[in-house]
């Protein structure tokens, strides 16, 4: 198949990329900077230059390479710009879906977040609802309400991703707020996911049926929980016990992603954190 990866340099795309050439498909990648053009080339990737915020250059370049199959791993998180990423979810996603139905693609795989439910008991599954209180609710609702109108839309859920080039990586913003002691034991929840995990289900992803599927690890855990471990592998003293801090979050279930036949290499953060040098 042919397939466009929206975001192709970012975290999860530079993983994504060289399985999918490996995997046989043809793959184009884009990105909204020409130095990073090079880094697609290298992955034997044909480099579309674009910002997917401009609606007529998106769309002549869907035009143009007339993909497949397009994946959407869009963020704008590497300074931290919230307001930036929501931009990039409603707006980007919009151009992306009207440009790629333009250009005759039926299926669409799309990265949305899985920490958004409303509180439960239980770990969360996708027929859970997703709780309007949190912020980025109004741009995950609208991705995933954009990749609906695809005739295939697949949404997945990620977890918090870790790993190479990631906040969790040494030198990382939540790396760096825990060796400077910003951080402290609660009992709010995490499911993570690492990046290759994440890209390993991209591509499974090609085969699903629409709709959205959870990409977490198999162990949900609170950072009373996880985050000694993590500081012990950055080397860091393990940080302080939050007073009456309340509960946050939810746990979320993989159930369907692992009926549908994917699993995490890494089934436990435990033992990713355990890689991390």
């Amino acid at each position: 198949m042919k397939i466009l990866v929206a975001g192709a340099t970012g975290v999860v795309g530079r993983r994504l990329v060289p399985l999918l050439v490996q995997a046989g498909h043809e793959v184009v990648g884009t990105t909204r900077s020409p130095e990073r053009a090079q880094l697609v080339a290298d992955q034997h990737a044909t480099p579309v230059v674009v910002d997917v915020l401009d609606a007529a250059a998106l769309a002549a370049a869907l035009a143009e390479h007339a993909p497949d199959v397009v994946i959407h791993q869009l963020t704008d998180l590497s300074a931290e710009d919230f307001a930036a990423n929501s931009r990039l979810r409603i707006d980007g996603t919009r151009n992306l879906v009207d440009a790629a139905r333009a250009a005759g693609v039926e299926r669409m795989i799309a990265q949305s977040i899985a920490w958004v439910y409303r509180p439960g008991a239980e770990p969360a599954t996708e027929d859970d609802e997703l709780d309007p209180s949190l912020q980025p609710h109004p741009a995950v609702a609208s991705l995933e309400e954009a990749v609906g109108e695809m005739p295939h839309g697949v949404v997945l859920r990620y977890g918090a991703f870790y790993g190479p080039g990631t906040w969790y990586a040494p030198g990382g913003a939540i790396a760096e707020r825990v060796h400077a002691g910003a951080l402290s034991l609660t009992p709010t929840w995490t499911c993570f996911v690492h990046v290759d995990d994440a890209a390993s289900a991209a591509v499974a992803a090609l085969d699903w049926p629409a709709g959205p599927v959870n990409i977490v690890d198999d162990e949900p855990a609170t950072a009373a929980e996880w985050l000694p471990v993590y500081s012990s592998a950055l080397g860091a003293p393990t940080p302080p016990t939050a007073r009456h801090a309340a509960k946050q979050g939810r746990p979320v279930s993989n159930t369907r992603a692992r009926e549908l036949g994917w699993k995490p290499r890494l089934e436990s953060w435990r033992d990713g954190f355990a890689e991390i040098d």
